[in-house]
């Protein structure tokens, strides 16, 4: 969506207000896809690390799934309509398409460590696309979904460094 649907007396331009929230959109889209991938691998893992990554993927689930809210949310405020169907996800997501065989725990954690560092590539030039438009707070929230996403990463990355 790229005009607001609502009107809000939040003091950013409108042309920089519908900007800001095609980009949380897309962000919101493609966040949610890798919140999906996540929890498949969760219920799917198996392997001689199965508990522990059965129980990382969950916890990297939650924890994505706050700042899926705060996007969403900072996307309403500015005047917009949080794109939250799974028929939106599916339509507008960049991640590549999660390999639904994968059953391992090394096959898990490749698929989602590309998931995760291309949301972590998005959510870095979000930063810089909202500070452009004079929405440091935007800017702000993309900050922290960057800093989390390269700590998710780290943890990913861990353990396909293991046999390395």
């Amino acid at each position: 969506m790229s005009r607001h649907a609502y009107q809000t007396r939040i003091d950013i331009r409108s042309d920089a207000r519908s900007r800001l929230i095609v980009l949380l959109n897309q962000e919101l889209v493609d966040a949610l896809d890798l919140g999906l991938q996540l929890k498949h691998a969760h219920w799917n893992v198996k392997g001689p690390q199965f508990i522990s990554l059965h129980e990382l993927f969950d916890d990297l689930a939650e924890e994505l799934e706050e700042h899926i809210d705060e996007m969403a949310e900072r996307l309403v405020e500015l005047g917009g309509v949080a794109t939250g169907t799974l028929q939106g996800v599916a339509a507008g997501s960049r991640l590549v398409a999660y390999p639904t065989e994968s059953r391992g725990g090394r096959e898990h954690c490749t698929a989602l460590a590309l998931g995760i560092s291309t949301l972590g590539g998005t959510a870095r030039e979000a930063i810089d696309v909202a500070a452009a438009s004079g929405d440091a707070d935007t800017a702000d929230l993309f900050t922290g979904v960057s800093r989390a996403l390269d700590k998710m990463l780290w943890k990913i990355e861990a353990h396909l460094q293991a046999d390395s």
